[in-house]
């Protein structure tokens, strides 16, 4: 017998039959959802070996002459034209001269090729669009963002038949047709698999003759511009009882367009999320008629939707909410640092208190962490890639660090952000948060199941072809299959525990890092080791667990956030080295790295306090964390300097908000911005006089000062006290007969 016969009859065999034992039953939407989409750079990260030649080699994100002209041109005078107090609190909508506006320059019409009238944008392009819209108005934002996301549009570009994208594409993207997408129901959030929206095969009379077509009855809400839609995508499951389509009764989720005007469909109630007035209702179907023709893909794609789903949610996760998270990012940044130099307290700048730096630090290191990733990600979907699992990081890390900037935010601006009004530019974005935090995939759900429940199948090099060879019918085969994986597979494993005990034992400082990677170069090998580290526990996790780990969902939870910590850190070496490796960017670079070291290794330490087999927590424990907490907080003086690059004007700044927080048009932050760019001398010459005995400055004698100083400290002193305002109203502007409904709405039941 030879060694590969002994080997596999001995060894694989037994094996192969735990294994089948093992693997947990796996639904066809489970299935569906793990196969959705593409592996990128996590797949890297998961190897434990990452080739950082391959990601810095990855072109930076850039728009091209068309798009940089959409932006300085349409997006400018959108901007220009919005007032999100007027739109929130007088009109309850976009005007009608906005959405006119955004019909004829194509905003709803980005990710739609030319060839059907669109703007054919990359998505960079499509995530600047919507992250400089987000500064001006969160309505705006999300009433572009929708067309553009998981929708008709994208489910058409990816599955639709050449009829349905001849048909349908030009009117969305001109907006003659306005869509929305209905796929949650009141008994289906988070578990959409479970919705009890139905469509019966049937023959109905039509302009008296028989059509074949579904007869839908459905039940939808948080649907956004289902009020206003024009032509509604439904997901419902759809069943055969006659077998006019084939043998098969329960043919699945199904995907179709329905026509907003066809008898049975009701739409134009309204939800008022967050106190939020995008377009956003309920929509109900009772015994709504359509033709086969009607689902998007034709009649062959009956029973595919939730797949359809899963792969477009893949691209429109990673651009949408991220982008709008940017936006959020780096204006609370942008303005707080500004409002921080200017606020005084105690006879000095508020920036110069250790609390208010501590608040300003996460600012820098939350807009540069995210603004880094959204391009990153922006550049993997502009490669052709669909990268699932990045996407769903983005949604999650990116929300997740929106809330805490603006809630840093709020902090520093205290009173001057609690008091709503015109001149209030934090409220929106505070509102924004739980809508955000919730849509396309709720944060805790896509924590504690998706980011390592489908990162660890789709990203490890060798656990889905395994899986694979599992699920295959011929016993032989499949144990040949099985065979030739898994010793590969032990070899990866065997050679990634070497190299991550090598690592940890010398703190990576002989591992590898790219050439002309300058001061980051330490940052590089700490990632090594993250890698291989984190290679070795999700591998020691996964096979002691086995089945079991489906369910252990704060374990899971903590193992998807090691896998985005380190696409995080990635990201930001990659945003540092496309820039030009400034020495200026490194305090911000410096605590963003250190930090995300400092949390990968305490989630390390969880994941293997929580590890239900203690021997094998204790090994890996020895092996891997040697010495404790390798990795330290940044000390206070980082911290500090990191909030300098937002209280002081210089380079750095700039490109750490980015030009599109300074386009925004609102007059309060104008005021702001003027003020902050005065404020270094006038605070200059204020200091000055306090040494000399003057307190106040104009108690100041004419000698002290010169006549442009004092002219200076005039305006100074009047925008000032514009900055710190805050605006009342009249009692009568609080009566609200309008949103008390006459009759209570009755909740909808299912048709």
């Amino acid at each position: 017998m030879s060694w590969l016969s002994w080997r596999k009859k001995w060894v694989s065999k037994p094996l192969f039959s735990m294994a089948r034992k093992a693997l947990p039953p796996m639904s066809r939407t489970e299935q569906e959802a793990i196969e959705a989409g593409d592996v990128w750079w996590e797949s890297q990260l998961f190897s434990g070996k990452p080739d950082w030649s391959e990601l810095l080699s990855i072109p930076a994100a850039s728009l091209t002459v068309e798009e940089q002209a959409f932006i300085d041109g349409p997006v400018t005078q959108l901007l220009a034209m919005l007032d999100e107090w007027q739109i929130n609190q007088e009109d309850g909508d976009l005007s009608p001269e906005i959405w006119q506006f955004l019909k004829q320059q194509g905003f709803f019409g980005m990710i739609i090729p030319k060839d059907y009238g669109g703007l054919g944008f990359s998505a960079f392009a499509h995530s600047e669009v919507v992250k400089r819209i987000s500064i001006g108005s969160i309505t705006a934002a999300v009433t572009v963002m929708v067309p553009n996301s998981l929708g008709p549009g994208e489910l058409l570009l990816q599955f639709g038949t050449p009829e349905q994208r001849q048909y349908w594409l030009p009117r969305l993207a001109s907006g003659e047709e306005i869509p929305c997408f209905g796929l949650t129901s009141p008994d289906a959030g988070s578990d959409a698999a479970s919705m009890r929206d139905t469509g019966v095969v049937c023959w109905q009379d039509v302009d008296g003759e028989a059509q074949l077509g579904i007869r839908l009855n459905f039940n939808k809400r948080y649907i956004t511009l289902s009020p206003i839609a024009t032509v509604l995508g439904v997901a419902f499951k759809l069943s055969d009882p006659d077998h006019l389509l084939g043998e098969q009764t329960d043919l699945g989720i199904t995907l179709a367009l329905v026509e907003a005007d066809r008898p049975g469909v009701q739409i134009g109630r309204r939800h008022y999320p967050a106190m939020q007035v995008f377009q956003n209702g309920p929509m109900h179907g009772k015994d709504v008629f359509i033709p086969l023709t009607a689902i998007i893909g034709g009649a062959e794609m009956a029973g595919h939707g939730w797949k359809m789903l899963m792969s477009a949610l893949s691209a429109g996760r990673g651009i949408s909410l991220p982008s709008l998270s940017a936006a959020a990012c780096v204006f609370s940044a942008h303005t707080t640092g500004a409002y921080a130099r200017i606020r005084q307290q105690f006879g000095v700048s508020i920036a110069e208190f250790e609390g208010v730096q501590d608040a300003l630090s996460r600012l820098a290191v939350n807009a540069y962490v995210v603004e880094a990733a959204r391009r990153l990600s922006c550049e993997g979907l502009d490669l052709g890639v669909k990268p699932s699992v990045v996407s769903a990081i983005m949604k999650l890390q990116a929300t997740e660090r929106m809330r805490d900037s603006v809630n840093a935010a709020m902090d520093v601006h205290a009173g001057k952000a609690v008091i709503d009004g015109p001149r209030n530019y934090l409220g929106q974005l505070y509102r924004a948060v739980p809508v955000a935090i919730t849509v396309e995939g709720a944060n805790i759900l896509t924590r504690s199941l998706i980011v390592f429940g489908q990162g660890a199948i789709r990203a490890h090099p060798w656990l889905m072809k395994e899986i694979n060879a599992l699920s295959m019918e011929d016993s032989h085969l499949a144990l040949d299959a099985f065979d030739e994986v898994v010793w590969k597979h032990a070899r990866h494993s065997l050679g990634n525990l070497a190299r991550a005990f090598a690592l940890s034992w010398t703190g990576a400082y002989f591992s590898k890092a790219p050439r002309r990677a300058g001061e980051a170069a330490r940052f590089y090998r700490r990632l090594n080791r993250c890698s291989a580290v984190y290679a070795v526990v999700a591998e020691a996790c996964l096979f002691s667990l086995g089945g079991a780990l489906k369910r252990k969902e704060m374990l899971s939870a903590r193992l998807g956030d090691l896998l985005s910590e380190q696409f995080l850190m990635s990201a930001v070496l990659k945003r540092w080295h496309d820039e030009g490796s400034r020495a200026e960017d490194l305090p911000v670079v410096t605590v963003a790295m250190q930090e995300g070291f400092y949390r990968f290794d305490r989630l390390l330490r969880d994941v293997l306090s929580n590890l239900p087999s203690r021997p094998l927590a204790w090994v890996l424990n020895v092996l891997l964390r040697p010495f404790g907490y390798a990795s330290k907080i940044p000390h206070d003086r980082r911290l500090q300097a990191a909030a300098d690059t937002l209280t002081q004007l210089s380079e750095a700044r700039t490109r750490l908000v980015g030009d599109a927080a300074l386009a925004s048009q609102q007059p309060s932050v104008l005021v702001l911005q003027k003020t902050f760019a005065m404020a270094a001398r006038a605070q200059t010459i204020m200091r000055r006089l306090r040494k000399e005995g003057y307190k106040h400055w104009p108690d100041a004698p004419e000698h002290s000062l010169s006549a442009e100083e004092r002219a200076l400290l005039v305006q100074y002193a009047e925008l000032e006290q514009e900055v710190i305002a805050v605006d009342d109203f009249p009692a009568d502007a609080f009566e609200r007969a309008a949103m008390k409904p006459k009759t209570p709405p009755q909740p909808q039941a299912y048709p």
